[in-house]
């Protein structure tokens, strides 16, 4: 991967911050719109470069979900160092790390968004072979640039590292488990079509999250990286939207003297037809998630949120050549 759009990004604005966080194989590039737009209107941004991403992928398989989760906690201290308010958003993987953040920090962020997000898999797979395939084989195929329109595309890996993989499915049922502790307001936008991640992950969300503020949006054109798809505007427009409500930011007063992007400059990797249905009962329906996949597998080893796991195997840098996407 090369390029600015796949580095790290910041700019300063007023004195709303927004924490941007990208996916699993992917980088800020896929994100890289959204940011501009937020920085455009106004606000303070921050979209770091996860660990292990943005270079390539057997980099990827010396990182976890607690190496990720460290570097946008960073970034979420920084911002809320200089902004009296903060929104965290996420797409993919980001959005397992937007809710952990939201689980971990009630009292630094005024409202959360997701985009297709991910904190289960029904997949066999992946919730029986992987733990074990990863000692056997380090990638199979890759999984990004999901888009539904053909002159789009996101710079991410062309393997999945699937050690790097399976500590992001040891991190599900952490988060999963603390859904109901968040209370913040929730801006949830999903694809109807997503070939990565399964419709009964917005699904359990809706279900489990403890918020009585929560906005569903369909993105009826895109599918999974829809931050770089067809309904991106809808993404950018909405949550700009959501952003202010939640924390009372005035229009003008955030755009009118921070217009002008042409100062915005890569950082390092340190500093780093849609319908609107509004959720209040949280009650899941009969279609939602069966309740065998609400629980993690009991067999599952759950991650801890600080330390990766040591007792991991290292494993070679050729992947399989024939292998199928998780």
């Amino acid at each position: 991967m090369s390029g600015d759009d796949a580095a790290a990004f910041a700019h300063d604005g007023g004195d709303v911050g927004v924490l941007l966080c990208h996916g699993f194989t992917g980088s800020p590039q896929s994100m890289r719109p959204w940011a501009d737009h937020l920085a455009a209107e106004g606000f303070t941004v921050r979209l770091p470069l996860l660990p292990g991403h943005g270079t390539r992928w057997q980099d990827a398989n010396r990182t976890t979900f607690a190496d990720w989760l460290s570097a946008v906690t960073d970034s979420l201290a920084e911002l809320a160092g200089r902004c009296s308010r903060v929104v965290v958003a996420g797409m993919s993987m980001g959005g397992t790390l937007t809710l952990r953040l939201a689980e971990l920090h009630p009292e630094t962020i005024s409202g959360i968004v997701l985009v297709n997000p991910s904190i289960l898999s029904l997949r066999r797979d992946v919730k029986y072979l992987l733990p074990v395939l990863k000692y056997l084989v380090p990638a199979q195929k890759g999984i990004a640039s999901d888009i539904a329109d053909p002159a789009a595309s996101e710079d991410g890996y062309d393997h999945t590292p699937l050690r790097a993989m399976d500590s992001l499915r040891r991190a599900w049922p952490v988060v999963r488990a603390g859904l109901g502790s968040i209370t913040m307001p929730v801006l949830l936008l999903h694809s109807r079509v997503d070939h990565v991640v399964e419709p009964e992950n917005s699904a359990a969300v809706l279900a489990e999250i403890g918020s009585s503020d929560v906005t569903e949006v369909w993105l009826e054109r895109s599918y999974h990286v829809a931050t770089l798809d067809y309904d991106k505007q809808e993404i950018f427009e909405r949550s700009v939207e959501f952003v202010r409500r939640v924390t009372g930011a005035c229009a003008a007063a955030e755009s009118s003297a921070f217009r002008g992007a042409a100062d915005d400059a890569p950082v390092s990797d340190r500093a780093p037809d849609s319908a609107e249905v509004p959720v209040s009962d949280r009650a899941p329906d009969s279609a939602e998630v069966p309740v065998s996949d609400r629980a993690p597998d009991s067999a599952e080893t759950p991650v801890s949120d600080r330390a990766p796991d040591s007792a991991e195997a290292p494993v070679s840098d050729e992947a399989a050549p024939e292998a199928a996407a998780p």
